[in-house]
């Protein structure tokens, strides 16, 4: 019998790809633990190694060992991804009858909890600069959201798909002003907290905040960390988290969340500084040509339309040079590192960036032509999503329910949410971004 998956993983372990995208290990094993002996670490709850969600022995150790590292009040490990930390978040907010306010370029992860959790949501738009992608926050409209909405929780998403970092400690003292809780999606910034100076969101004041270990740090895929600034919300988190994730958590994820606290520990201070060194040289070698959107580094996110190229294309140019992006669409390239790259990863990218620009079409610059705006509500997102329904072409939508949303990932980010009306805007974004079909309610 034909086995693809493991087929395509053994062509694609051995190649030599560059992978400008992630998990932030790059395919390098840390600490020795590789393919040919992962199997004999894989185990489950017997004595002596511990239970994720009653954690009082192993576990526990290496989750006190992260919130040391991370200055944060508690940690709890995650082997179901930032996914099941933003379950876990929203199910604390629940517990304490909490209005969500969230800023619109959410993934999808939270949108499908709020409806498992039946969670209505108060969106707040921003200022759209990178297609759905990316956008600034007015502070002035989340004030006036947070002064008309008691007892509530603002989440936000930072940094966000592009790199993109909000700004956490304006968003914190607003929070505190108006009693709320601060949430992060924080799954792209991981490594934040290492910077010269940190810019992790529980350093600059939020409440809880999900890291995905594997996208920026030498984890295994679904490796994360739900932080929360006070130690009393710990219990919850784990209770929550337990109603959402398998009873059997992988014990190998969780073990590369233990060596990332030991590659934390003893190398990451060092392999940010110098990598920040090569991103920004990098950056320059290609500044006349391209443009960078702004944010945090090691998102090395391409403004393609912009700079006169279809990011689509230069993607496929990159492939048939040897390098992997972490996304593309006509107007945008993002190429993600991490602090594990080396000196010669960025010669070879740089190479490989220069080939495709070469042989690529250059176009008349243009700027992002769809902006999305916040569309009528017709039910509630959780009723939506349990509702019947039907798969049509995205074209014929207009006027009909969105019911579960269906989004490609990367970069999950919902056009019209569930229970909104599809109307003429989405529909050309829809387009935009190459989804042909949506799911509507019947």
């Amino acid at each position: 019998m034909n086995a693809p998956i493991y087929n395509f993983l053994r062509y694609y372990g051995n190649s030599d790809i560059l992978r400008g995208h992630m998990p932030g290990h790059k395919g390098i094993p840390p600490f020795g633990i590789t393919a040919d002996n992962a199997y004999k670490y894989d185990i489950t709850e017997i004595k002596g190694a511990d239970s994720l969600f009653e954690a009082n022995g192993i576990i526990l150790e290496s989750e006190k060992n992260t919130a040391r590292l991370y200055g944060s009040g508690a940690a709890v490990f995650s082997a179901g991804g930032s996914t099941n930390c933003i379950q876990a978040m929203l199910g604390a907010m629940k517990l304490e009858n909490r209005r969500i306010i969230a800023v619109r370029n959410v993934h999808r992860a939270f949108l499908n909890a709020c409806a498992l959790l039946d969670l209505d949501v108060k969106w707040i738009m921003p200022d759209y600069t990178s297609g759905i992608l990316s956008g600034t926050l007015d502070l002035s409209l989340v004030e006036t959201v947070l002064a008309e909405t008691p007892n509530a929780c603002f989440y936000v998403t930072s940094p966000d798909y592009t790199g993109r970092l909000a700004d956490i400690p304006a968003l914190s003292e607003l929070c505190r002003r108006y009693g709320a809780l601060l949430l992060v999606d924080n799954a792209h910034g991981a490594h934040l907290h290492f910077f010269p100076k940190s810019l992790h969101p529980i350093a600059l004041g939020a409440d809880m905040c999900c890291d995905s270990a594997h996208k920026m740090l030498p984890a295994l895929t679904g490796a994360a960390v739900l932080h929360v600034a006070d130690e009393k919300y710990k219990p919850v988190i784990k209770q929550s988290m337990s109603m959402f994730a398998s009873t059997s958590p992988s014990y190998l994820i969780m073990m590369s969340l233990d060596l990332c606290n030991v590659y934390i520990e003893k190398r990451i201070k060092h392999d940010i500084d110098v990598n920040l060194r090569y991103i920004h040289d990098f950056r320059l070698s290609f500044s006349d040509r391209l443009i960078f959107a702004e944010g945090e580094p090691f998102h090395i996110a391409v403004k393609a339309a912009e700079s006169g190229y279809n990011g689509s294309e230069l993607a496929e140019l990159l492939r048939k040079n040897g390098a992997e992006c972490e996304y593309a669409d006509k107007d945008t390239l993002i190429l993600l590192m991490s602090p594990v790259n080396r000196a010669e990863d960025f010669c070879s990218l740089g190479k490989k960036l220069l080939n495709a620009l070469d042989s690529a079409e250059k176009k008349t610059r243009q700027t992002i032509r769809a902006v999305p705006m916040l569309p009528k509500k017709a039910m509630s997102i959780r009723e939506a999503a349990f509702s019947p329904c039907e798969e049509i072409q995205a074209e014929n939508a207009n006027g009909r329910i969105c019911a579960s949303v269906k989004v490609p990932c990367p970069p999950a980010i919902p056009i019209a949410a569930s229970g909104e009306i599809i109307d003429e805007n989405c529909i050309n974004i829809f387009k935009s971004y190459g989804i042909s079909s949506v799911n509507v309610v019947k």
